[in-house]
């Protein structure tokens, strides 16, 4: 059951960046891209998730796992903050 969950976490945040680099394409909004490079490291940072709760269960990648958010999260903070200057 957790790897349904874990599969459909990624599919989600895959889909949500996608959606967020096509409207970026449509109307050039920077803001919009900040968001998609943000949603395709969340989308990263599930697929890390599912290969170290499914494909290797006995190893320890969380630092991985909560490097890959970080990093996506730090992007959207200073996309926005780079925009609302």
């Amino acid at each position: 059951m957790a790897a349904v969950i874990y599969t459909l976490c990624g599919i989600t945040s895959g889909f949500c960046a996608w959606l967020l680099v096509r409207a970026y394409i449509d109307t050039r909004s920077r803001l919009l891209l900040w968001s998609a490079v943000c949603f395709a490291g969340l989308a990263l940072e599930n697929v890390a998730l599912w290969v170290d709760k499914i494909v290797f269960p006995l190893t320890d990648l969380s630092l991985l796992r909560q490097s890959i958010g970080l990093f996506a999260m730090t992007v959207l903070l200073f996309g926005l903050v780079w925009e609302a200057e």
